[in-house]
């Protein structure tokens, strides 16, 4: 079960979908229509949920236990808050697995923020595992006093389409997407409070004043909620966001808070520096051989960060690229994938999983 079905969310549901069924798993995914719906093609059933909680979550339980019940599986995995919300309500009669994919409190605030967290501690134990994305979010977990049996699982990067991109290849690519000038820092993400965009661009004007033939792009869906300044690209999501990266010297993740995220990994294993907020799912793979960890919510602290790294010839960002491309090796969705797989077979008593 799977809402929201864009993003990094859909994107793992997706690549799980399809390494569970190369090893001769029979997988349903429930979903409402979107991109999601149509990358699984005929193992979708229709699960009609908003992607925040409304007054419609009853009819949506409902919804989702017709699902379960036609299709009675073995386990059911609910990926993100809302599938999860709605899974542990229904009292599936199934082994399941929880995914927050970044904890329900996170964006909530007040005592939408505390309802949100009380309901998880309640809920904890509707799962047989909550499966983490890194560490950070399930030390997260724990402190915030969610009692569970966890498992973490980190997410993982194909290494065979993000392969390191050199000078050439970088050069070849921004020919190709029009970037013309200085050094390119890229943000690469839909445009969210969580993400953090308006404080990258609060401090973007630091960093032309140090580099003004610098230039930022933002891409991904949404608006930003204040002027863009001067340098600054924004362009609609892509399907395959590696000529972006390809194309940037430095890519930027302002976060608020993350699990654990793709655009980290990915940019990583193409030989990137990255600038990211030193926030639980960010800190634990950008160590300071790969790049710069600031304070959240700091824009001095991120223009300076930023405008070091897109000097002219700076050897930090050629050196942290290098380390970045050998860090993320560790991180083999190959791996994800099948240790995904493993937790599921074992904790609904199946043994090991076959071998693709």
């Amino acid at each position: 079960m799977a809402q929201p079905t864009v993003g990094g969310v859909a994107a793992y549901v997706a690549a799980a979908v399809a390494d569970q069924a190369a090893r001769g798993f029979e997988v349903t995914v429930a979903c409402p229509d979107g991109p999601l719906a149509d990358h699984v093609g005929d193992a979708h059933r229709l699960w009609p949920a908003r992607r925040s909680p409304t007054r419609s979550v009853w009819r949506e339980v409902r919804a989702l236990r017709r699902v379960v019940d036609e299709v009675t599986p073995d386990v059911v995995h609910l990926h993100s808050s809302k599938a999860g919300l709605a899974g542990r309500l229904a009292g599936l009669d199934a082994t399941v697995l929880f995914q927050p994919h970044g904890w329900s409190w996170y964006p909530a605030q007040g005592m939408c923020s505390v309802a949100a967290l009380l309901w998880e501690r309640r809920a904890a134990r509707r799962a047989d595992r909550i499966i983490c994305v890194g560490d950070g979010e399930l030390e997260r977990g724990r402190a915030a006093g969610v009692d569970a049996r966890y498992a973490v699982i980190r997410n993982g990067v194909d290494l065979k389409r993000f392969a390191v991109a050199g000078d050439a290849e970088r050069a070849a690519a921004r020919r190709a997407l029009g970037v013309r000038g200085g050094p390119l820092a890229l943000c690469l993400g839909r445009v969210t409070p969580q993400k953090g965009q308006d404080v990258l661009l609060s401090a973007w004007p630091r960093v032309v004043a140090r580099r003004p033939d610098a230039r930022l792009a933002l891409v991904g869906d949404g608006t930003p909620d204040r002027k863009v300044p001067r340098g600054v690209l924004t362009v609609p999501a892509v399907a395959d966001p590696r000529p972006w990266l390809v194309a940037a010297d430095v890519v930027v993740l302002p976060s608020r808070w993350e699990g654990l995220p793709f655009v980290a990994l990915e940019a990583m294993a193409t030989g990137r520096s990255v600038v990211a907020s030193d926030v639980p799912g960010l800190a634990e793979v950008v160590t300071p051989d790969v790049g710069a960890l600031v304070p959240p919510e700091d824009p001095r602290s991120l223009a300076a960060a930023l405008a070091e790294r897109l000097a002219d010839d700076c050897p930090r960002t050629a050196a942290e690229g290098v380390a970045a491309a050998r860090a993320a090796t560790a991180y083999d969705a190959d791996v994800t994938y099948a240790a995904l797989a493993a937790l599921t077979l074992d904790v609904a008593g199946f043994g090991a999983p076959p071998v693709k």
